[in-house]
């Protein structure tokens, strides 16, 4: 009989068995594949505005972006085709004899010279490299001075390498790749966050022209288009403020909404987590007003309904992570100010000229930031009272089964980090016992929430289940402490489950719309059959799906149909909140919140009542008829169904 060890001999073993067979070199490839999020930061399948597909195609559209700052190309051509993404630039295009490198070479580039690419935001020769090891199929061609040269790839490895010739095509790069789909699982593009890349894209290169399938894009006022196209206009309290120096821009204005809005870039980079250029404009908004006016205003009422931008260029910028999503420089350049000394004395004095220059602007401010301050002073006395109740319910909230990492954490799965908010006892129950502890939080509802279109955010501190809702997110003062990156809303696909959806929806584009725009909330994906047989269980998402299914399984298999989260058993759920879990993104296509929830969420009016009767879906199976309102909620929750 073989003898059974102890664990603690076993490893003991492991590690006495530590030898020069047990190091191990990669390649460039090899690494890149074994460690994508390294490089690329979450993987994803597409569902969210930062999943590594997205960040693929970003990193092939700096390359091109920079020729055109450099004064080389004033259009980009971007194609998208189920998963084939093609970009074309009009720059200078690679040498022809570095095109292999420049796409398969660790440390190869032409941006290590400051003088070259003084402020550009891939600095380190990885970006298209990345996008090289992490594709099925990868294709680089260089069209320079009637010549071209063309190399393709799979997965990182040379396959076809052809040789130079002569050409007519104007100069510039075309690279096309296949995102590899064993990496990105089940991957899709969401036009909409494509073109919300292209707009940023747009906006902060005036003069440049982006053509993605066919829809031209083009920018001629810069920051200030970007809020025009981001912002209620209707609603603003006053004309946007845009002021432009040498290497800043800011545009700002502020509106009728909750909470504060901000559009940070460096270089041409979207920091969605801000950093310390935004840090520093936050603080010096408040300042110069406060010294503008000559009272000392809370920072809240200041910047309470905020809508702003601002974009800097920063000579070799620190970034804290591959995917450049949060700045953490702290000077402008090696022998420049420091980033908050910049912005500030910017702020100081071209917002303080600008402000005395237009009087009716600075009444119509003065009046929004005295509108919050009574606002703050109306609910102060019975939000100490919600926060206090909070506290002490934080110690044992039975609404909440926290996790143990969270985004405000540094760890390195905060991204996956995750709050479901579900109906009922049972479909919480069901999710809790299946979810990872680690990053999957929960929180239940207990029936239908309160339509709180119209009402001020003092219902929010009356409702204790809104108050705790915002407690367990943290984002009464601002997503900055936000604890969960993906808040999702998990209701049964019915009536029911619809109206609590759009009741929920309400709430965060009521009191919270830059959660939404942030991309931090989406609906949760749950089969709506299951078909199977002895040897084989299909989910299926859609009728399509199921039909497929008993196609493939044949011989008349066992159908069943899930009416509820609840029916679901929790060894069930964990097959579809795990890696491949399905989320549709919650998109806001329409900048006009008010409009757009007064319409849905308003008085019932003969208008409403029409869009519901022309939107009616009738859906059959075995069992019964259910008339379902799906359009309706695609109409205010814009998500990809």
């Amino acid at each position: 009989m073989t003898p059974a060890y102890p664990d603690y001999l076993c490893k003991m073993a492991e590690i006495i068995n530590y030898d020069n067979d047990s190091i191990r070199s990669l390649d460039w490839k090899e690494h890149i594949r074994l460690r994508p999020g390294m490089y690329i930061g979450k993987l994803g399948d597409g569902s969210a505005y930062d999943d590594g597909i997205y960040v693929l195609l970003k990193e092939i559209v700096d390359n091109s972006i920079d020729e055109f700052v450099m004064g080389a190309g004033r259009s980009i051509d971007i194609t998208m085709s189920d998963q084939k993404v093609s970009v074309r630039d009009y720059g200078r295009g690679i040498p022809l004899g570095k095109v292999i490198d420049c796409v398969s070479k660790i440390n190869t580039g032409g941006k290590y010279d400051s003088k070259a690419f003084q402020k550009s935001v891939g600095l380190n020769g990885v970006g298209t490299k990345a996008v090289n090891a992490l594709s099925n199929q990868f294709t680089v061609q260089s069209y320079r001075d009637g010549r071209t040269k063309l190399a393709e790839f799979a997965k990182g490895e040379l396959v076809r390498d052809e040789p130079e010739k002569e050409t007519t095509q104007r100069n510039g790069t075309a690279i096309n790749f296949f995102p590899d789909d064993t990496i990105f699982r089940h991957y899709h593009f969401i036009p909409e966050f494509v073109e919300s890349m292209i707009w940023n894209y747009v906006f902060l290169n005036s003069g440049l022209t982006i053509n993605f399938n066919n829809t031209k894009y083009f920018s001629e006022r810069g920051l200030y288009d970007l809020l025009v196209r981001n912002s209620d206009t209707e609603n603003i309290r006053y004309p946007i403020i845009h002021l432009k120096g040498e290497d800043i821009e800011v545009a700002m204005t502020h509106g009728q909404h909750y909470g504060e809005e901000y559009y940070s870039f460096v270089n041409g980079q979207h920091t969605t987590q801000g950093g310390t250029h935004q840090a520093a404009f936050r603080e010096a908004v408040v300042k110069t007003i406060r010294e503008f006016y000559k009272k000392e205003f809370d920072a809240s009422d200041i910047r309470s309904s905020i809508v702003s931008a601002i974009a800097i260029k920063v000579q070799e910028p620190v970034f804290e992570s591959q995917t450049k999503t949060k700045l953490g420089s702290q000077n402008i350049g090696p022998e420049g100010p420091s980033v908050r000394t910049f912005i500030n004395d910017f702020l100081k004095k071209e917002l303080d000229n600008y402000l005395h220059k237009n009087p009716a602007t600075a009444d119509a401010l003065l009046k929004r930031i005295l509108q919050s301050e009574r606002e703050r002073k109306d609910i102060a006395g019975i939000k100490k009272l919600a926060n206090e109740r909070a506290k002490k319910a934080s110690l044992h909230n039975k609404k909440l089964r926290d996790c143990k990492i969270h985004f405000d954490d540094t760890h390195e799965r905060r991204q996956d980090t995750t709050l479901f908010i579900t109906e009922g006892d049972s479909a919480s129950g069901s999710i809790t016992k299946s979810r990872d502890v680690m990053t999957q939080a929960v929180f239940s509802l207990k029936g239908k929430p309160l339509n709180c279109f119209g009402l001020t955010k003092k219902v929010v501190y009356e409702n204790e289940e809104f108050n705790l809702l915002q407690h367990a997110l943290n984002i009464e003062d601002g997503l900055d402490g936000i604890r969960y990156n993906n808040i999702v809303i998990a209701t049964d696909a019915d009536v029911d489950g619809m109206h609590i959806r759009l009741l929920l929806m309400t709430f965060f584009l009521q009191f919270f719309p830059d959660l939404v725009k942030a991309g931090h909330v989406s609906i949760l994906q749950t089969p709506l059959f299951r078909v199977r047989n002895k040897k084989e269980t299909i989910y299926c998402y859609s009728d399509e799906e199921r039909r497929n299914a008993i196609e493939k399984l044949g011989n008349k298999p066992e159908i069943t149909r899930f009416k509820g989260l609840g029916e679901i058993s929790p060894d069930e759920f964990g097959l579809f909140i795990g890696k491949d879990i399905r989320l549709d993104p919650v998109i806001l296509k329409d900048a006009n919140i008010k409009g757009l929830l007064e319409y849905f969420m308003g008085k019932n009016t003969p208008d409403r009542q029409q869009h519901i009767v022309n939107n009616l879906r009738i859906e059959k199976d075995d069992e019964s008829v259910n008339p379902t309102i799906l359009e309706m909620a695609t109409e205010v929750l814009p998500v990809a169904v």
